[in-house]
């Protein structure tokens, strides 16, 4: 397979910044075991023959403890039964890994049989000082003990065994004062929640890491380069959780447009922007519907998206981003037209993005049609029904529910088949509020570069993703 996936010391082949499929950019930045529902989905689309993703599976998954699954792949490979006698170096894997697992068990279940007692979760507080000293002084539970319970955890993990990986890590972080393994802890118990596809724990998780991430900042251990490269692989990890959960796309932008992320995106992962303004676009409806707090919110994130995609666009562009930037950043309609029915085609290969093709493509014509409504007067329906590529009937209905559904101030003539709109003035004060934005976006950032530069990290563009590995579990 062209792009070998693996993320703990095998790179990823380069992609190119108008390709269809960012896998080969977004495998640097997941562990191993989230790389396979990707290889699953690539598979599925045909962008790479059984064979190959067979192959790379096995790559992938040789250096964990799943024996018994690679032992499966390479008998497929080989094209061996299953009846076949197991080779020398499966049988010695396979005994070390069941002896392993039997005695961090037993060894892990002690402190558990402790800490699962009513009487102590009742005596437990806040405080992991206090709970520390209480277990040691009532229950003789050493430091030594609980970190067991993350040996194991992270064991579990290591076998595909991911609830009770998720288990274990919990409970050794709510008892550790490590920092290191907390935060450890915090990526091993999201990454097993999402592939158990617990979306609502791991929503929980999401937000209890960036928070970690974000209090630790550029002045923690490693300085503002570990900072960006935490801020990263949370980005990255947060894609399985935001596409999946319910309100996903909504929270997506409440912590994409954070400041300090949208900065990383732009400096470390510029591809992510395919994602943002998915998110804005799906979303932009529901919001318009919500209130008119959460209507001026995503105006304004849709701004500085679109100021983002200006800034980017030598870096990376596809048709997902290219929509987005022409309708606004443009003016351009024939041309955003055009880029809504590529994106289509880009979103039907993208594993995050597939399940909500249809969603974005109706999304981006409300937002077509809301764009061209607001810089004209006076609006042939017909005009607009055929820029959206609907029937006149299907036309009609649409601008009535577009004037409903963005408090449009106009009048719909169904005689002559136009909309004449009503247009306010823009306040000179908001225009400069929104020049002063612009020029505050651009400082912050070349703050973000300067202090990563000043720590002797590189923020070269042509080596994006290339920074050390993190080793979680």
């Amino acid at each position: 397979m062209s792009a070998a996936p693996a993320v703990n010391g095998t790179a990823a082949a380069s992609t190119s910044t108008t390709s269809k499929d960012l896998t080969a950019n977004l495998l640097p930045h997941l562990d191993r075991h989230l790389v396979l529902p990707l290889l699953d989905f690539l598979e599925s689309r045909g962008t790479y023959s059984h064979d190959e993703v067979l192959k790379a599976k096995y790559d992938l998954l040789k250096p964990t403890n799943m024996v018994t699954y690679v032992l499966g792949l390479k008998r497929e490979i080989d094209g061996t039964s299953d009846d076949a006698e197991v080779p020398e170096e499966f049988k010695a894997r396979e005994q070390q890994v069941v002896a392993t697992l039997n005695e961090l068990q037993a060894q892990a279940q002690t402190v558990m049989d402790v800490i699962s007692n009513p009487e102590v979760v009742s005596a437990l507080r806040q405080d992991k000082l206090h709970n520390l000293t209480y277990l040691k002084d009532t229950h003789n539970v050493t430091l030594e003990q609980i970190a067991l319970l993350y040996r194991f955890g992270q064991f579990q993990y290591s076998i595909g065994h991911y609830s009770g990986a998720s288990d274990y890590l919990y409970h050794f972080r709510v008892l550790s004062t490590d920092s290191s393994l907390v935060l450890s802890s915090l990526w091993g118990k999201l990454a097993s929640d999402i592939l158990e596809g617990s979306w609502d724990a791991a929503m929980e998780e999401l937000a209890g890491l960036r928070e970690h991430i974000d209090q630790r900042g550029g002045a923690g251990p490693g300085g503002p380069l570990l900072a960006l490269q935490q801020r990263t692989w949370w980005l990255h990890w947060s894609l399985f959780v935001y596409f999946n959960h319910p309100g996903g796309r909504e929270a997506l932008l409440e912590n994409w447009m954070n400041q300090n992320y949208l900065n990383t995106i732009q400096t470390s992962s510029p591809w992510l922007l395919r994602y943002l303004v998915a998110a804005v676009v799906i979303s932009r409806k529901s919001t318009l519907r919500s209130s008119t707090g959460s209507s001026a919110r995503s105006r304004e994130a849709v701004r500085d998206v679109v100021r983002a995609l200006g800034q980017e666009q030598y870096q990376y562009a596809d048709s997902v981003t290219e929509f987005l930037r022409k309708l606004y950043g443009e003016v351009d309609f024939e041309g955003a037209r055009e880029e809504m029915g590529k994106a289509a085609e880009v979103m039907e290969d993208d594993f995050f993005l597939e399940q909500f093709k249809d969603e974005f493509v109706e999304n981006a014509r409300y937002l077509v049609s809301e764009a061209y409504c607001r810089i004209h007067h006076r609006i042939d329906i017909g005009e607009l029904s055929d820029r959206l590529g609907m029937t006149r009937e299907e036309g009609e209905r649409w601008i009535v529910d577009l004037v409903r559904d963005a408090r449009l101030d106009a009048k719909i003539d169904f005689k002559q088949n136009i909309v004449q709109m009503n247009h306010s003035e823009t306040p000179v004060y908001q225009s400069v509020i929104e020049k002063s934005k612009g020029l505050l976006f651009r400082v912050q950032a070349m703050a973000s570069t300067m202090d990563i530069r000043a720590a002797g990290g590189t923020v070269d563009r042509e080596s994006r993703g290339d920074g050390p590995k993190k080793s979680t579990l």
